[in-house]
C-alpha cells in the first residue's frame, strides 16, 4: 500500500498563492506517476496536473501558466505551487499516485483521476 498525506490548503484572496504538499509513504517504488486533481461538490473531478519520476509534467489548460507541479524524490514529496489563484480554483485538492502505464508506444502517466492511491484532500478556498 501507499499512503498519501496532503497539506498546505487554506483561504486566500484572488490573485494570491498557496503551495500544497503531499508526502508519500509505504511502497513508494510502485508510484512512477504522481498528480493532483480537484473536486467541487456537485461537479466532476478535474485533473490539475501530473508528473512522472523524470520530471515530465502535464497540466490542465485552466492552470497552465499559474500552477507548477514538482516532486522531491529524495523526500517522497509532491508539490503544487498555485499562483494567481481565482475563485474558480476553490475546491478540495487531492494528491494521487500510481505506477507507470505501458503501451506499444512506450511508458506514460495516465490521467491522475484514475490513480489507485489518493490522499484525504486539502481544501483550497479563494475569495473574490
Amino acid at each position: 500500500q501507499v499512503q498519501l498525506m496532503e497539506s498546505g490548503g487554506g483561504s486566500v484572496q484572488a490573485g494570491g498563492s498557496l503551495r500544497l504538499s503531499c508526502v508519500a509513504s509505504g511502497y513508494i517504488d510502485r508510484t512512477g506517476c504522481l498528480g493532483w486533481f480537484r473536486l467541487v461538490p456537485g461537479k466532476e473531478r478535474e485533473e490539475v496536473a501530473r508528473i512522472d519520476r523524470d520530471g515530465r509534467a502535464t497540466y490542465a489548460d485552466f492552470v497552465k501558466g499559474r500552477f507548477t507541479i514538482s516532486a522531491d524524490n529524495a523526500k517522497n514529496t509532491l508539490f503544487l505551487q498555485m499562483d494567481n489563484l481565482k475563485p474558480d480554483d476553490t475546491a478540495m485538492y487531492y494528491c494521487a499516485a500510481d505506477g507507470i502505464s505501458r503501451s506499444f508506444t512506450g511508458s506514460y502517466c495516465p490521467d491522475s483521476r484514475d490513480y489507485r492511491y489518493r490522499g484525504q484532500g486539502t481544501q483550497v478556498t479563494v475569495d473574490s
